[in-house]
């Protein structure tokens, strides 16, 4: 029997859809770097509750937002020193959309870069910087497939913890 690596990081990211089909991101701009989009979300935090609470987590405190959350659709992994870092990315349709609620430490460190809140036509994501480049190939082969499950969570087929009773009306 092989050891199995072990695993030193556990993120939970959303592949978050507005009312209009379009994914939710942050643009990334750094010094001396390309730009670039990335999901919202981040490391399972200790008082996580469970990869849902950590999602739901994630996207209030960078992009200020509320979503119903779905199923994981994704998962990727890379080497780390020690071990693996595992991501799970979450489909999720987004409820409301309030950029001056972020409370990300990010947004304090301007060595970090921008956070730019971003919206791309899934139709579109084919002709962006997304990464990681794996789930941008995903989303561009499944698109018809993601969009049929947002339907689904807009229909109710999901939950939405800590969105009260999920009414509300989602940002454009």
């Amino acid at each position: 029997m092989s050891a199995r690596t072990p695993i030193v990081r556990r993120s939970v990211r959303a592949v978050l859809l507005d009312d209009h089909d379009r994914l939710v991101l942050l643009k990334r701009t750094r010094p001396g770097r390309p730009v670039y989009w990335t999901t919202a979300g981040g490391g399972v935090e200790p008082g996580d509750a469970d990869r849902e609470a950590t999602v739901v987590r994630e996207i209030l405190e960078e992009l200020g937002a509320t979503a119903v959350i779905g199923e994981q659709v994704f998962l990727t992994s890379e080497r780390r020193e020690g071990g693996v870092s595992v991501a799970h990315f979450r489909l999720a349709r987004l409820l409301t959309l309030d950029p001056e609620a972020r409370t990300g430490a990010e947004y304090g460190d301007p060595t970090r870069g921008r956070f730019e809140t971003d919206v791309v036509a899934l139709a579109e994501v084919h002709s962006i910087d997304l990464r990681p480049v794996e789930l941008r190939d995903f989303l561009v082969a499944n698109a018809d497939l993601l969009l049929a499950e947002a339907d689904l969570l807009s229909a109710g087929g999901g939950r939405s913890p800590g969105a009260g009773s999920g009414s509300g009306s989602p940002a454009t």
